[in-house]
């Protein structure tokens, strides 16, 4: 049986470590796999290496797991007491490595971010009738997945493709170089009557999925901009996170993001504020999904939902997997 997946998360992090330029005075360079259960740090640094495994949640004992872990390999390393009452002294490290399955487990546990999804008048079904896709066939008792909005807000908007031989007057032509026609124009008055009421009620993100948005994004960009005056905090808007042609993917897409991305951002501001200002001049990266590394600003809701079991694969694929022989590996996630 090969190693946990977070051990790998660990082992790939390092390699990412060991390429990092090293400052004089900054000689530690942390990998950190923050699962749901144990929080994992490994620690290169000018005296060699450390590694410490706590509790993902402790709050009797610290506010934060990767950052306790790293006040304790400081404290040790150095010599020097780092209370945990005060910032923690940045000046000594280099870069952070992380990932994390906050955003999994939230997903998992269904307590992400009260959102409204903002989609195309007459579909506000849509997502919930989804592909009809049925694992069993002939299963007569279907169970419909829960859907992760909390209420809908159809916009009074159309746009549809204009097909071979059809009159191009008074037709666009979208990023895909399709032509689309507005065949009703987008009610700016009405959507933000109803983005009003929505705000009111005390939600504070929403996921905008227009039909044919992936080749005409300006109705979808309006809705964010309306929405942002309003006062909603996270807004995600499907043609902006991955513009593709099918909008139902899309929309699952959009809304996994507003639903997680608060969620995600809230745990990141915790785990930054118990560091000093010299934070900005750390090199810190978190995991995605697929597996490669993102500013802090770049890391939101949908990328991050496999940011821990991505790395425990890239993991196990350069440390386990012999290309010369190419024999099979499984790898097991002990969580």
């Amino acid at each position: 049986c090969a190693p946990a997946i977070g051990r790998n998360l660990l082992i790939h992090l390092r390699g990412l470590v060991r390429s990092s330029h090293s400052m004089a005075d900054r000689s530690f360079h942390f990998a950190i796999d923050r699962g749901g259960t144990f929080t994992d740090v490994y620690a290169q640094h000018h005296q060699g290496h450390d590694t410490v495994k706590l509790l993902s949640v402790d709050p009797a004992n610290y506010p934060d797991a990767p950052r306790e872990g790293i006040r304790r390999i400081l404290e040790k390393v150095t010599g020097t007491p780092h209370p945990r009452s005060q910032a923690l002294d940045t000046s000594r490290i280099a870069s952070i490595r992380m990932g994390t399955t906050v955003a999994t487990n939230a997903l998992l546990e269904r307590n992400g971010e009260r959102f409204v999804l903002c989609i195309t008048q007459g579909f506000k079904d849509l997502l919930h009738i989804g592909t009809q896709a049925r694992p069993d066939i002939f299963d007569l008792s279907v169970k419909c997945p829960s859907v992760l909005y909390e209420d809908v807000v159809e916009v009074e908007e159309r746009a549809v493709l204009v097909q071979a031989g059809e009159s191009k007057e008074n037709t666009v032509v979208g990023v895909t170089g399709e032509r689309v026609r507005v065949v009703v124009p987008l009610n700016r008055d009405k959507l933000k009557a109803d983005l009003t009421k929505v705000y009111e009620s005390g939600v504070r993100s929403i996921a905008v999925v227009l039909v044919h948005s992936y080749t005409f994004r300006d109705h979808e960009v309006v809705v964010g901009e309306i929405a942002k005056e309003i006062g909603f905090t996270q807004v995600s808007l499907s043609s902006a996170l991955i513009p593709m042609i099918k909008v139902i993917p899309r929309g699952f897409t959009a809304c996994a993001d507003a639903y997680l991305t608060p969620h995600v951002h809230r745990y990141l501001q915790t785990f930054c504020s118990g560091f000093d200002e010299g934070l900005k001049n750390v090199d810190l990266l978190f995991m995605q999904s697929d597996g490669g590394l993102t500013p802090m600003d770049s890391f939101n809701g949908f990328r991050a939902i496999l940011s821990g079991p991505a790395g425990g694969v890239v993991g196990q694929a350069m440390t386990t997997f012999n290309k010369k022989t190419k024999q099979p590996v499984i790898a097991f996630d002990m969580g």
